[in-house]
């Protein structure tokens, strides 16, 4: 899986959708705002000052949805044919759940647009309800399912096994993988690392994205991970030049840099400006 907004310098760059077919495209999102149990009732009841609290977060989710490529640099203008932005007051958990779809006859996916609507309707809430409650959380902004496009569908698992650290298994990710890179699976209970290439490494590999079993490497460090994923595959040599760049976790990291399972490790070349 590969970063397409990154060329092959690793400049950023808007991805040309010119050429791709239009179909038919849906993305579901979906986020809560948690609250006291007295503000929810307020909310319920229509008596919080600045009146109607739904229909205000409604209409800022549906605009926020319309104008996504305003706020996010390299996100194309889109001509939505359908927006909606539901509510549903959770009693039990003291919240309020926030979705939103959004749909358009196009050539690129909207889920950006669905997680803006989502995201802004949750801000609209606060606002909203601030004067009563201030210590209000706004969290759980995620992608539930996307249709359309050559990347296929989506649909976010029900259920996984936590992973190391308290994060969450790979969801399922269906339909045709991009060239050069291994379709993302759930995680099994084998211990691995997961290696990410990218921009001019994932085009010079020709693999964007791989598991690599912990006990194949001869140490648990950013070496040995090298080392193993050139064993794997000769072309994995050049990740030993000097000017490839590494990051665990997101955090740039060198050699010595020890590994544990469900680590994520991204090899990179430079990224310029342009």
């Amino acid at each position: 899986m590969s970063l397409t907004h990154l060329n092959a310098r690793g400049e950023a760059h808007m991805v040309d959708v010119g050429d791709k077919a239009t179909t038919q495209r849906e993305a579901v999102a979906s986020g809560r705002v948690h609250m006291r149990p007295e503000t929810l009732a307020l909310l319920a009841e229509g008596g919080l000052p600045k009146g109607d609290v739904l229909a205000t977060a409604r209409i800022a989710g549906i605009q926020a949805a319309k104008r996504t490529h305003e706020l996010i640099p390299l996100c194309h203008a889109l001509a939505l044919t359908k927006v909606t932005v539901d509510f549903d007051l959770d009693e039990a958990s003291s919240c309020v759940e926030v979705s939103a779809t959004c749909r358009l006859a196009g050539r690129t996916g909207v889920e950006m647009e669905a997680l803006t609507a989502v995201s802004v309707a949750c801000l609209t809430l606060y606002d909203m309800c601030k004067a009563v409650d201030k210590a209000m959380i706004i969290g759980d902004i995620q992608l539930e399912s996307k249709r359309g496009g050559k990347s296929g569908d989506y649909t976010r698992a029900e259920s996984s096994e936590p992973l190391a650290g308290g994060r969450e298994a790979a969801p399922i990710v269906t339909g045709e993988c991009q060239e050069g890179c291994i379709e993302v699976t759930p995680r099994t209970g084998e211990p691995v690392i997961r290696v990410k290439c990218l921009a001019e490494l994932r085009e010079r590999l020709g693999i964007g994205e791989l598991d690599m079993p912990l006990e194949r490497l001869r140490s648990s460090d950013v070496a040995g991970l090298k080392a193993a994923l050139a064993e794997r595959d000769p072309r994995f040599a050049l990740l030993a030049e000097r000017r490839v760049l590494c990051a665990v976790n997101q955090v740039m990291s060198g050699e010595e840099t020890q590994l544990t399972d469900g680590d994520e490790v991204a090899f990179f070349p430079p990224v310029t400006g342009g």
